[in-house]
Formats: C-alpha cells, structure tokens, sequence
C-alpha cells in the first residue's frame, strides 16, 4: 500500500495535522502546534509493508514526508515510534488513541492473509536453471584462464554451484558473484574457477541443496584438447 499527497506549504510553518492527512484524529490536532518548513512542494506519502522471514510475520506503516519519515508503526512493537522531531507528538498523539493501536495492531493478520495468497501463487512455484560452462579466454593450454559455469533463470534462489576437474571437487581459486536478481523474480549466478588447463582435463560443474520438487543434480562441463 502507497498513498502520497502532494501540494504546496503557503508559509513559513504549517500545522502539524497536515503533515499526516492519512492519520486518524489528527483532525482534532491543536492548532497550538507548529513545526517550521521552509515555502516549497512538498510530498506526503503512506506506506503500508507486509514482512515475511521464517514464518514470521510483521507489518510496518511508515508516513513519510519529502522523502524524510517522521514517524512509523511496526506490529514487533505494538506502537508508533517517532523517526524525527516532527513525528514526535504525532506519535504521542496516536499512542494514546487505543481504537487507532488497536487497528494498526491487527494489519499483521490482514499481512498473515496476504501471506497465504503469496504463499500458494509464489513461494510454491519452481524454475529449473539454464546452465552453460565456458571458458573466458580462447588461447593455448598451460596458460592462466577463468573457467566460467554460468547458472541462471531459476527459482527460488537456494542454491550451491561448486567446480570439479577431473572429477575432483576444486576449492581453490573458485570466485562466486553471488545471487543476482534477474527482475522478474528468477536469479543467476557465476561460479568461476581460476586455472591452468592441461590437454585431457575435464571441468564439470554441479548444483546442490535445491529445493524438494525441482531437479537441481545437474553436472555439465568440458574436456580439453591440445
């Protein structure tokens, strides 16, 4: 969830209420009150997040306003927290309104909801990797060269690439970029090996620790020539 309001401050100080349009009660925010903003457009936004770890769930709303958040609610904690000065007796404010805590108390259950949706349309789903093996350099045997055993396409991102040469796991001068996000929810992922190829070796790669329900046993390599 995104809301943002935009407009402009006519003065050099504004009532806090208007800082938090989206904020229950703020209405009654005494006139008394005031911060100081500088005469520009400003942007106010509310942003609703639904967080997932380990069967875990947390829900956060964060207010934000000119790109600075003033002041945040987190279901770990149960309560709104100041961010700046301005979110100060905003928070306060809130906190002591118990039908407001009360409403942003039980989101973590519409985010346990949302969980399930995602948990059947997503988390569920499996992409096999796309593998290929090759060389960075085309030149003579005995000379330095990166071995490259390039792993992408696939979902979800658990997955462990090692080298082996001549049917030897190799350890040394193995360099991993790490998980890359593809965009659109697959990965990929380089694993090179560093060495001086000699005629007749064979260089394999091989996945492991993929998930249940996805193949992921695959060895594919090379052999040299002289």
């Amino acid at each position: 969830m995104d809301e943002s309001h935009t407009g402009e401050a006519a003065g050099p100080q504004v009532p806090c209420k208007d800082f938090a349009v989206s904020l229950r009660c703020l209405s009654d925010w005494p006139m008394t009150d005031y911060v100081s903003v500088s005469t520009a457009h400003f942007l106010e936004q509310l942003k609703g997040e639904c967080h997932f770890s380990n069967g875990h769930v947390r829900s956060v709303t964060r207010y934000v306003y000119n790109r600075e958040e003033f002041v945040h609610f987190d279901s770990d904690v149960g309560e709104f927290r100041a961010v700046t000065e301005l979110g100060k007796p905003i928070a306060k404010e809130l906190n002591s309104e118990k039908d407001v805590l009360d409403n942003y108390r039980a989101s973590v259950d519409r985010c346990r909801n949302d969980y399930a949706l995602v948990d059947i349309l997503l988390l569920n789903q499996r992409v096999e990797p796309k593998v290929t093996v090759y060389p960075t350099k085309t030149q003579p045997l005995q000379h330095h060269n990166l071995m490259v055993c390039s792993v992408s396409g696939f979902y979800p991102g658990q997955i462990e690439v090692r080298w082996f040469q001549n049917g030897q796991e190799e350890e040394v001068g193995v360099v991993s970029t790490g998980l890359i996000k593809n965009g659109d929810w697959t990965f990929q992922i380089l694993v090179m090996l560093e060495t001086v190829p000699e005629s007749g070796e064979v260089y394999t790669c091989q996945c492991y620790s993929w998930p249940p329900g996805l193949a992921c046993h695959f060895t594919i390599g090379f052999r040299n020539h002289s």
